[in-house]
């Protein structure tokens, strides 16, 4: 599914994969969410409601453009570096486009829509 983030006013591609959990996260769309930076690494948000985690593959090391779900936590990551080794509980939602990463450094706030 394609949807489209606007970063601090600035439109943004982004894809999500076929996951239940990314599947569960696009029926909360659109959303408008405040962002805080975390290990300076990835910008974070809480969501309205957990996400279901049913099913989803297996803790993955997020990457630069990642868009993930940290369950344990319950929010929103998403990543402008590379995150490292695997975290348990991090599913991987999907990815924003490789030219619009270096923007969420300093990302503030982010809604995120369906692409028409």
């Amino acid at each position: 599914m394609n949807i489209r983030l606007t970063i601090d006013g600035h439109p943004v591609d982004a894809t999500l994969n076929d996951s239940a959990t990314a599947r569960d996260f696009a029926a909360l769309l659109p959303l408008t969410l405040n962002l805080s930076d975390f290990h300076q690494t990835e910008r974070i948000a809480d969501l309205p409601r957990r996400l279901s985690t049913s099913g989803a593959p297996e803790a993955a090391a997020a990457k630069a453009g990642d868009l993930a779900y940290y369950a344990p936590w319950g929010n929103l990551a998403i990543y402008y570096r590379d995150g490292g080794s695997s975290d348990s509980g991090l599913v991987i939602l999907g990815q924003v486009a490789a030219g619009e990463i270096d923007r969420l450094a300093t990302a503030e706030q982010v809604t995120m829509e369906a692409a028409s």
